[in-house]
């Protein structure tokens, strides 16, 4: 196992990171209720043989929050920032649930500077049958408990609750109560509002890289039946269904889930 150690990206917003190793980089991203910590057993794992970075999204973690709107495309500016920041052409990206769709629109707008993707219970995009009146009921609804004066460390426990898998160990419904809890209640809403608007769906068909599609089995909110679907789409997919893990099946099955990963990415 590696030693951690932390880092930030300056500029505005500045945007805070951990990594662990020496290699080709692996950049791990956090979904719309975490931060680079549910990456911790990832990092650790992968520095042995990899540069293995996890970072806070903007408004997420220890990075900054910012003033304006957040248009979903600036998670894909500032990961071109990241890496610029690491001084490397291109990196291996594995993202978990939001952090899938930032890989996903990252590789559209740089291709070249993608390795690999690894796509970690998470979707394409919403599709046209999720339509703009239906889009803006969805954010109301997520949003009306912390416009009405609700914390991220209320609505933490029932949310949690969706996300983890019938056979999760209290340990891991307290890690995700945890990291909600920690969101950044105005720059969380602001992701909110960005995915559930971001109109582009992933050209799947496009993907020329290596690619793995994750999913726990027991995942309710992007479920195993949207994995397959993704991986039938992208050329020579791999896909990989953890046993036992819900939506976050990297902190349910850390070994399993870092062992599909490392055969992956020996592979290459």
């Amino acid at each position: 196992m590696s030693n951690i150690t932390t880092a930030e990206v300056p500029g505005a917003p500045r945007l805070a990171y951990s990594e662990a190793g020496r290699g080709p980089v692996v950049v791990f991203m956090h979904g719309i209720g975490g931060n680079r910590s549910n990456w911790d057993e990832q990092v650790a794992y992968f520095g042995a043989h990899y540069r293995a970075v996890a970072w806070d999204a903007r408004g997420y973690g220890d990075s900054d929050d910012y003033p304006d709107a957040l248009r979903f495309p600036d998670f894909a500016a500032d990961l071109h920032r990241l890496l610029d920041h690491l001084a490397v052409p291109a990196a291996h990206l594995v993202g978990l649930s939001m952090g899938g769709r930032i890989a996903l629109d990252f590789y559209e707008q740089a291709p070249a500077r993608v390795l690999s993707l690894g796509l970690i219970d998470t979707f394409p995009g919403y599709d046209d049958s999720f339509t703009a009146e239906a889009r803006e009921k969805f954010i109301r609804l997520r949003k009306q408990p912390l416009l009405e004066g609700k914390e991220p460390r209320d609505i933490a426990p029932v949310v949690a609750k969706t996300l983890i898998s019938p056979s999760a160990t209290p340990a891991h419904y307290a890690r995700l109560v945890a990291s909600m809890t920690a969101l950044h209640k105005e720059s969380y809403m602001k992701a909110l509002e960005a995915m559930t608007r971001y109109e582009p769906v992933a050209n799947l068909s496009a993907i020329h890289v290596p690619t793995l599609v994750v999913v726990g089995a027991d995942d309710r909110l992007t479920p195993p039946s949207v994995a397959r679907e993704m991986a039938a789409a992208i050329p020579n997919a791999r896909l990989a269904i953890l046993r036992q893990a819900g939506h976050l099946s990297n902190i349910e099955q850390p070994e399993w889930f870092n062992r599909v990963l490392e055969e992956f990415l020996v592979g290459l």
